[in-house]
């Protein structure tokens, strides 16, 4: 069971933003894909890798622009593959009365966004993108509300789904969590406890004035404040470049 605002805050429909990317077919997915628009050398020998996993809406403008925004500050190609092959949730949903809405998303749920399969999607995106892409050194991932429950290779959660004990008891590398206001707070505060005890790394805060959904498609970019805390947990989701234990290992 998703958290109750993930059910019910619509998404946000942007405008004016040109997102920097183009679309690649990777593993049979057709994938955002963006590199750092500075960097002239381009993506083949980009050394950091992320994979970001988005949420329920899709390949929304939000999505992408923090996509760009972290290929710009650290240097690295970053891709954004459409699970859903274009069959993302949509808007008009949460303007259905409650057990309809409930309904669709169920169904969604279950469906095209159910987490098994889409976790042996993901283990095919990162063995494809590896073999393509050799110069990376060190590859990142981080998952949005949905994308923090696909597969336990996807090792950062910016706006929780289902924020769950269990996942913090498995990390094995360095985790980031970005909790809002509508995640539980009993439940974050185990997940911080378990992190800072791991002896692996990590960071756990809580953005209280923000709302589920606000680093994905529920950003509100044109609200000065809304766009501050987004920019900011752009910035708290940065990869530091460090060397794992293997190259190419996914982590966060």
């Amino acid at each position: 069971m998703s958290c109750e605002a993930c059910r019910t805050i619509p998404p946000v429909v942007p405008t004016g933003y040109t997102a920097n990317g183009r679309y690649l077919d990777i593993a049979g997915i057709k994938t955002w894909f963006v590199d750092d628009p500075a960097d002239v050398t381009g993506p083949e020998t980009a050394s950091v890798g992320i994979l970001g996993v988005y949420d329920a809406f899709g390949l929304a403008s939000q999505t992408l622009q923090g996509a760009d925004r972290l290929a710009s500050q650290l240097d690295a190609l970053v891709l954004v593959p459409d699970f859903f092959r274009g069959d993302a949730a949509q808007p008009a949903w949460f303007s259905l009365d409650p057990e309809e809405r409930s309904r669709v998303l169920t169904k969604f749920m279950g469906g095209t966004a159910a987490l098994p399969q889409n976790s042996e999607v993901l283990i095919a995106i990162m063995a494809a993108s590896k073999a393509r892409f050799t110069a990376v050194q060190t590859w990142g991932a981080y998952g949005l509300c949905w994308g923090g429950k696909v597969g336990r290779d996807v090792r950062t959660h910016v706006n929780i789904l289902r924020l769950e004990k269990v996942d913090a008891e498995r990390l094995t590398i360095p985790h980031i969590v970005l909790a809002s206001k509508d995640e539980p707070a009993d439940v974050v505060k185990e997940y911080s406890q378990i992190i800072s005890g791991n002896g692996i790394g990590g960071h756990v805060e809580t953005y209280s004035s923000m709302w589920h959904g606000w680093m994905g498609a529920r950003a509100q970019l044109e609200d000065e404040h809304g766009c501050a805390e987004y920019i900011r947990g752009c910035v708290l989701s940065e990869f530091p470049p460090i060397q794992l234990n293997s190259p190419g290992q996914p982590r966060s």
